[in-house]
């Protein structure tokens, strides 16, 4: 097998059929054996309908369905994990992402590069706060990341054989892929490209996994947070001595009416509030040990559909 397509699905019944039509051309010109992994990740509408419907057309679809939903990071590593291409690509359903890109990033791929991803220059159909947060995620996860992840790209990628085989490898749950590809180096290419609005439907990454999401990157690849209260406590060290000092002073060498007790409280108040949110910091790695620890399997697996045939 030359090519794997591995494309993500959660309730993308209105945009199924487009996809699998633009991916089937584009490929059909690419040259070389490929299959079509579309990932069922515990979708409610039909999309498992019309997925299974497309199978039945064309033996180059192969399907995995989960038994319910287990998230877009995890749907990709299902993908993954079935594909037999030595070359995978991940795309998602929505066609914001154009397949049309596909043949660049094998052109890029057949020159040496074991990593191809893409970059958006411009960002169609999103409005001014998802841009503007998007923006400063990447900027921010970069100044604070151990590794450095591409800015204003996201897991729309090309990966060489060795990569997903090393991906495959590694333990970890919460899983921010496209940090993972960075942190595996490899030689690594990009290929600038617009951004169109989705085909049809509704973005299925609202400010709550958007959230989630920079969660994620922010504990896989960066200890930065888990200092923060160190340097913090430093300071209101220093600051709560100055404080201390300052009112002495004014107390000894003035006749102003200070209110000690209110300035006491509202000090009170403002340590409490750090020191809960350092507590928060060092619960979300806590968190994050938990859930390794447990062990459980990433996915599980409900129905798979073209596995096994000769394609």
């Amino acid at each position: 097998m030359d090519y794997s397509i591995v494309v993500p699905l959660f309730n993308e019944e209105e945009v199924i059929a487009e996809c699998h039509k633009r991916l089937s051309d584009t490929m059909a010109g690419c040259g070389g054996t490929y299959e079509l992994i579309f990932v069922n990740d515990g979708s409610s509408d039909g999309t498992m309908a019309f997925a299974r419907s497309i199978a039945e057309m064309d033996n180059h679809v192969k399907i995995v369905s989960f038994s319910r939903n287990f998230g877009h990071q995890i749907a990709i590593t299902a993908g993954m994990e079935k594909a037999a291409g030595k070359a995978v690509v991940v795309i998602d359903a929505d066609l914001q992402d154009p397949p049309h890109i596909i043949p660049e990033m094998i052109a890029k791929w057949k020159e040496g590069f074991e990593v191809v991803y893409c970059t958006r220059i411009e960002r169609k159909g999103e409005s001014v706060f998802k841009r503007a947060t998007a923006k400063i995620f990447y900027r921010a996860l970069n100044s604070l990341a151990d590794v450095v992840i591409p800015k204003d790209s996201g897991d729309f990628r090309l990966l060489d054989r060795k990569v997903v085989d090393l991906l495959k490898a590694l333990p970890e749950r919460n899983r921010y892929v496209r940090g993972l590809v960075s942190w595996a180096g490899f030689r690594q290419a990009a290929i600038e490209y617009v951004r169109e609005e989705r085909f049809a439907g509704k973005t299925k990454y609202p400010l709550r996994k958007m959230l989630k999401l920079a969660s994620d990157a922010l504990t896989s690849f960066s200890q930065k947070p888990l200092r923060f209260p160190v340097y913090l406590g430093l300071f209101l060290s220093f600051a709560g001595f100055a404080l201390l000092i300052v009112m002495i002073c004014l107390a000894i060498f003035t006749d102003y009416p200070f209110a000690v007790w209110a300035c006491f409280a509202a000090l009170s108040l403002l340590l409490d509030g750090i020191v809960f949110l350092c507590l928060g910091i060092i619960g979300q790695y806590i968190g994050r040990i938990h859930d390794e620890a447990k062990a459980r399997p990433l996915y599980v697996i409900g129905e798979t559909v073209g596995f096994g045939e000769n394609i």
